[in-house]
Order: structure tokens, then sequence, then C-alpha cells
């Protein structure tokens, strides 16, 4: 195995094994190993790279290590940060399912998952805030209306469709506009 691809895992494994709430808890972690700490990806890549795997199917977290992988080292480092994001989850997960129904009624057991709640919050929160930094009014506004508008019960598929659609529309302007230029 290569030094690349046993760095893709390892980097990869230790965001599966230090992160906790799912894919969007993993994103701030994921942005500083990526992005921060071996520069795979830039700032902007990365928000393309998170689109697409949010739009994927599949998890997102491991959706987003198998992209940054492939950018890496092709389908070898896809599935190096592949397997790297789902191991830990798989052996937590086989441990847990082992020794769970030995503690399921504990009350401290069930107070460790109550505490953890709040910090799974803000690992989700904080990509939000860090990602809007550079948005302009406007861009809050639709973010806070759609928000809402999912809170109250719209399906996000029409958000996901008005997206692709309104993406398709200004590609479409846009190349026109700069072929008549």
């Amino acid at each position: 195995m290569s030094r690349q691809l046993l760095t893709l895992f390892t980097s990869f494994f230790k965001i599966g094994c230090f992160t906790f709430g799912g894919g969007y808890a993993m994103i701030p972690i994921i942005q500083k190993e990526v992005i921060d700490r071996h520069g795979w990806v830039d700032r902007e890549e990365f928000l393309n790279l998170l689109a697409v795997a949010q739009s994927a199917p599949g998890p997102m977290a491991v959706n987003t290590s198998i992209m940054v992988g492939y950018k890496i080292a092709r389908t070898r480092g896809a599935v190096s940060a592949f397997f790297g994001t789902v191991l830990p989850s798989f052996i937590i997960l086989l441990v847990v399912a082992i020794f769970f129904s030995k503690v399921y009624q504990n009350p401290v057991v069930n107070s460790i998952f109550k505490g953890m709640r709040p910090a799974v919050v803000a690992l989700i929160l904080q990509p939000v805030f860090s990602f809007a930094k550079g948005f302009k009014y406007w861009e809050y506004a639709i973010f806070i209306a759609i928000a809402a508008a999912i809170w109250f019960g719209l399906s996000p598929l029409w958000f996901i469709v008005g997206g692709i659609v309104a993406g398709i529309g200004w590609t479409c302007w846009k190349s026109k506009h700069l072929s008549q230029s």
C-alpha cells in the first residue's frame, strides 16, 4: 500500500473514530483534515464536494470521503478513504451491539447519550456558520426561508429540484451571455 493511500485511510479512520452525530457532525473535522492539514482540496472545491455528497445517495460523510479519495488517488484512493471512514463505525457498532443489551437500562448510559446531544448540535451548526461567512444578505435570507419552510413541513425535494433547475438555467444563461461577448 502506498504512503498516500495509507495517509488517506488513516485520516478518514481518525475522522470516523472521533466523530459522533453522523455526517453533518463530521463536516468540520473533514474540513480541517482535507483543507487545513493536508491541502488536498481548497475551500471552494470542498463546498462543491459537499453539495454533490449531499445529493448523492448514501451517507454524506462517506460520499465526501470517497470523492476526496478519488481526487487524490483515483479508485484506490476512493476505496482507502471509504474503508477508513466506515471501519470505525462498523467496529464500534459491533462492540455496542454485543454489550448494549447488558447496559440498555443503565441510567448512566442514558445520561451520557443525553449529554452528547448539545455537542452534536454544535458540531452540525459549526460548518453552517463557517461556510456562511462570505454570504450576502440575500443569500442569508434564502437560507433562512428554506430552512423555515422545511422546518414547517415542506419537502426538501422541492428545494433540491428547484436548485437543479436554477443551476441549469444559470449555466445556460451564463454560457449564452459569454458566447455573445
